[in-house]
């Protein structure tokens, strides 16, 4: 459904001192500089798949976005899109593509949004029984049935979101690109907006990229990660696998009757957490077994838990280290 080889692009811009005569300067001597946004990246993405599409602020994820939906020209490589040239804006892949970017609005805000709903049907020439179909289970799923002819400014975040990815799904696209769909939300409508994705693209098989910074958006929705950093590709795999890419670790949580130090909990691996209550260890999986038995023999233990290191810190190491895939 999307192929993406060697995508490249670079901004320039100009090199500016403060004050008057650093303005003056820069009339006559300007200093161009090159930032280069995305650097190289190859990646495909198969028809009704939801891709995580990871990467800290600045590493170029809404660009590559953009130059995905057509909306940005890259400065060298390709990429296709359902089998069009995104770049090209042909009037048949418009019809087949829709963005939500989670701070930009696309609805008219002194309107209703069922109003900018109908500017998108006459846009995309959407049938009227197909629009009173679309609109109809849109808003059942959303759970916005009443608020359709509420102005838009008078709606909670959550409600506009909501209303957001309404619009965008009025013409049936077969690609979604979602930049931060649940970026400032409470838990419940971030909750809510997941559980409609989900839905909506069993149903419909509709291919999603969708980038957040809310990890638990993208555990829930997406099995596949693709992770970049400074413009570079990082990572491109299962989104389950990436705690393994930095050794296969757990950690084991203990609590005792009584007290005891670091000097005591080091000699059973790494000391992430120590307290009155206990202590969270970051031991080798294959070592769990050996230690956990080390310890209950030496320790008056009263309870232990192992678990997963959270996936935030295994993507954390992603974004520090900037190594790139072979």
């Amino acid at each position: 459904m999307i192929t993406v080889e060697h995508l490249r692009k670079e901004f320039k811009y100009y090199k500016k001192t403060t004050g008057i005569q650093g303005s003056l300067h820069n009339i006559f001597h300007r200093e161009s500089l090159t930032k280069a946004a995305v650097s190289d990246i190859s990646f495909s993405v198969s028809r009704g798949e939801m891709v995580g599409f990871l990467g800290p602020n600045g590493a170029g994820k809404t660009t590559t976005l953009k130059m995905l939906s057509g909306i940005l020209y890259p400065t060298d490589g390709r990429a296709e899109v359902d089998g069009y040239i995104p770049w090209e804006r042909k009037e048949d892949f418009k019809r087949r593509i829709s963005v939500v970017m989670g701070q930009k609005n696309q609805l008219w805000w002194d309107l209703p949004a069922s109003d900018s709903f109908y500017l998108n049907k006459c846009i995309y020439e959407v049938s009227d029984a197909d629009y009173r179909n679309v609109v109809e289970e849109l808003s059942e799923l959303l759970d916005v049935r009443d608020l359709l002819n509420v102005q838009v400014r008078r709606l909670s975040l959550g409600e506009r979101m909501k209303m957001e990815i309404m619009a965008a799904l009025i013409h049936r696209p077969d690609i979604l690109f979602l930049d931060e769909p649940t970026i400032g939300l409470d838990i419940l409508s971030q909750q809510k907006i997941r559980d409609f994705l989900k839905i909506y693209n069993e149903q419909w098989k509709t291919t999603v990229i969708i980038t957040s910074h809310y990890m638990t958006d993208i555990e829930a929705l997406c099995d596949r990660a693709v992770i970049i950093n400074q413009g570079h590709l990082v990572y491109d795999g299962r989104l389950n696998e990436v705690n393994q890419l930095f050794g296969k670790r757990k950690l084991l949580s203990v609590k005792t009757s009584e007290y005891f130090g670091p000097e005591v909990w080091g000699q059973f691996g790494l000391v992430r957490k120590i307290d009155a209550a206990g202590v969270v260890l970051e031991v080798p999986q294959e070592q769990v077994k050996e230690i956990l038995s080390a310890i209950l023999s030496g320790l008056q233990v009263e309870d232990f838990t192992v678990t997963e290191i959270p996936l935030e810190e295994s993507i954390a190491r992603f974004y520090q280290k900037g190594v790139v895939m072979p």
